[in-house]
């Protein structure tokens, strides 16, 4: 960390396309939020639940997953909701990131007196509200800075239990004679349908589908259905997928859901993990699916302390796949996951990778600039591209300001987006010349 200062890390425009609300709560909100509802915690204290339940390191997948326990069951309301993503977002703004995409799985949230619809509003009133604060500031609105803009992921499960919610406990009563996986795949399509009803119809920054759960024995191939319905509908997915399974699963993701991002992607290039007795060539099949990934940009969301804290053959992050991910020049950007939960924070994450990962200033641009590039904005297509034109003039400003100007430094990123622009304004020119022509 020597050439790079964390002051940079922190004060670099950033992106965290992939982080959990109830995976992120501030621990003394939770707290608050627990004796509020009454919901009993091992501990009462932040070092106590530190030491307790949101640990540095956890022994499998399954005490990792013990702290959702306690944060779904104080999201059961509107105002815990909208705050809980106030916070979120105040948190990411306080270390520079700019955009941001949260996900949750709204039948989590829902009950009786609490459909899809309000669960999204509510988290979206906490986002919005923490973004007009933001952007209010002066530096903002003269220009000076990019502003603070985010979207809203919704996750299906790929499985569920009576106990996950109230919702999902009605859900698996009212079809107690059907086999799980066809309940699982129910729940999947009507929160599409929901998704698009809350974009569509009440304007809501719903930008993505996603799948999330448990990968061993509940294949995406379950919800084709569900996201057939986000593709038909221009909404955007991305997959858990090669997290805690093998190759094959990454497959499924990218060919039967129609991923355009793909949530950890930790054994995409990995033949070892291949358990599908009918892939014969196990490095073909790798080096096939790595290039089919790479050709079409499909980004893959890094979470390193996650994937080490639920990886229990995995001892550090030198024997993380991001580097490989890299070498194989595949679209990758770095996010955190679970703030709470995996007791992290973006800079933190970014850290980590230029000190165990040999990630340097050339790659961190590519990493951090690709988030804004391969993110699911929620405006148009044009108004991105010029706030993705913003965040590099900006990341550049804040690179001279740390290292001084910098020559030969140029990404392919950078190129790609001044070629495109080069198109737009030759099309303009065009359309002028031809308008020119033909008027009298």
């Amino acid at each position: 960390m020597s050439k790079i200062p964390e002051g940079f890390l922190k004060d670099l425009p950033k992106t965290d396309l992939h982080v959990h609300l109830d995976g992120s709560l501030r621990i003394p909100t939770l707290i608050e939020l627990c004796r509020e509802y009454h919901v009993e915690l091992p501990s009462y204290t932040e070092s106590g639940l530190r030491e307790l339940v949101f640990k540095e390191r956890y022994q499998n997948l399954g005490e990792y997953l013990r702290g959702f326990g306690y944060t779904t069951k104080v999201m059961q309301s509107e105002l815990a909701l909208e705050r809980v993503a106030y916070e979120l977002a105040q948190d990411n703004q306080d270390e520079g990131v700019r955009y941001l995409e949260v996900r949750f799985a709204p039948q989590l949230h829902m009950h009786e007196h609490m459909n899809a619809v309000m669960v999204l509003k509510a988290v979206n009133r906490g986002l919005q509200k923490a973004r007009d604060e933001y952007n209010a500031r002066e530096a903002i609105k003269s220009g000076a800075e990019p502003p603070f803009e985010y979207g809203i992921i919704v996750c299906a499960m790929r499985m569920f239990q009576p106990g996950f919610s109230e919702y999902y406990r009605s859900l698996m009563s009212a079809h107690r004679y059907s086999p799980p996986k066809e309940i699982y795949n129910l729940a999947s399509i009507e929160l599409a349908r929901a998704a698009v009803i809350a974009r569509d119809r009440y304007d809501l920054p719903v930008v993505g589908f996603d799948l999330a759960g448990e990968e061993a024995g509940y294949p995406a191939d379950d919800h084709m259905h569900a996201f057939q319905i986000a593709h038909k509908n221009f909404l955007k997915k991305t997959v858990h997928a090669g997290e805690a399974y093998g190759p094959e699963s990454i497959f499924q993701a990218i060919t039967e859901l129609h991923a355009d991002r793909i949530g950890h992607g930790t054994y995409l290039l990995d033949k070892d993990s291949i358990s599908d007795p009918n892939i014969t060539d196990k490095e073909q099949y790798v080096e096939q699916l790595g290039e089919y990934v790479a050709d079409r940009r499909i980004t893959i969301e890094v979470c390193l302390t996650s994937n080490l804290q639920t990886n229990p053959t995995m001892t550090d992050l030198s024997q993380h796949s991001f580097q490989l991910l890299r070498q194989h020049r595949l679209s990758t950007t770095i996010c955190t996951d679970n703030r709470t939960v995996s007791n992290t924070t973006l800079s933190r994450e970014l850290e980590l990778a230029i000190k165990h990962l040999d990630v340097d200033l050339h790659d961190l641009k590519s990493i951090i600039v690709y988030g804004f590039k391969r993110s699911f904005f929620p405006g148009t297509y044009l108004r991105k591209r010029k706030y993705v034109r913003q965040i590099i003039d900006y990341y550049d400003s804040v690179e001279e300001k740390y290292f001084g100007k910098r020559t030969g430094h140029e990404t392919e990123l950078d190129k790609e987006h001044e070629e495109n622009t080069v198109i737009e304004v030759v099309g303009k020119k065009k359309k002028v010349a031809a308008k020119a022509a033909t008027t009298p």
